[in-house]
């Protein structure tokens, strides 16, 4: 598996808080992680880098199989976790300071996912494209009461509402989901700065009919910033290497 990804700030703010690692375990095993910040100042950025960097390093030195994903993915977030918590003790300025982290491990045909916040994983193949997180967001719960609808839940004032985040309290809660690789496919990790501004047919034609990869991403990009780009944009493609 191979991977590429980009952030880029976006036409609105004037800092960028995303942040994102790859980790190349081998030619078989592969880690992507996303991380969008939230914080003042410049807490967002630091939650999203240290989350990051925390995350990768755990598995660059405790992860050796594919049986081990699961187990040691859910506990590199709790080490993130920990590490912004900490962080933000430290100084007045960074209380309160979190971030998303949606991270995906390939190890052979073995896929883990773990997910906090809203930032999303996809899956995209012959079969369309799937997403393989579900937001922890106050819209994406009054989708699931039947208070609104996926379509409403698009434009609904305070969409970028979260009910979960790394740092934001001691403890952490993750999802985590497992499947098997299918030969061809490829993974969209991104920040709410993208999935925001692309529909997930679109986001479907651009991973499919690219001519290459880093181009998809481009092209992704180009089309957030061609739509206003309100927000950071952040994004990883993971595929099979050819």
């Amino acid at each position: 598996m191979k991977a590429y990804g980009l952030t880029h700030c976006g036409m609105v703010r004037k800092e960028n808080q995303d942040s994102f690692e790859i980790l190349e375990l081998s030619d078989k095993a592969l880690i992507c992680v996303v991380c969008d910040g939230m914080g003042g100042a410049n807490a967002g950025a630091l939650a999203g880098s240290l989350a990051c960097n925390t995350f990768v390093q755990y598995l660059k030195v405790h992860l050796k199989s594919a049986s081990q994903m699961k187990k040691l993915m859910l506990k590199a977030v709790e080490e993130a976790n920990r590490a912004v918590y900490e962080k933000a003790a430290t100084d007045p300025s960074y209380r309160g300071m979190g971030t998303t982290l949606t991270a995906i491990g390939i190890w052979d045909k073995d896929v883990c996912v773990v997910n906090v916040g809203d930032s999303r994983v996809y899956a995209v193949g012959e079969a369309g494209i799937e997403c393989l997180t579900v937001d922890h967001s106050v819209v994406e719960l009054m989708v699931q009461r039947g208070e609104i609808t996926s379509e409403q839940a698009k434009h609904y004032p305070g969409k970028n509402m979260i009910t979960r985040a790394v740092g934001t309290d001691a403890s952490v809660q993750s999802d985590v989901f497992t499947r098997q690789h299918t030969q061809g496919d490829a993974y969209v990790l991104c920040s709410d700065g993208l999935s925001n501004q692309l529909a997930d047919q679109e986001l479907l034609f651009e991973v499919a009919h690219g001519t290459s990869y880093e181009d998809c991403g481009e092209r992704l990009l180009q089309i957030a910033l061609s739509r206003g780009a309100p927000d950071n944009v952040t994004m990883i493609l993971a595929y099979d290497e050819t």
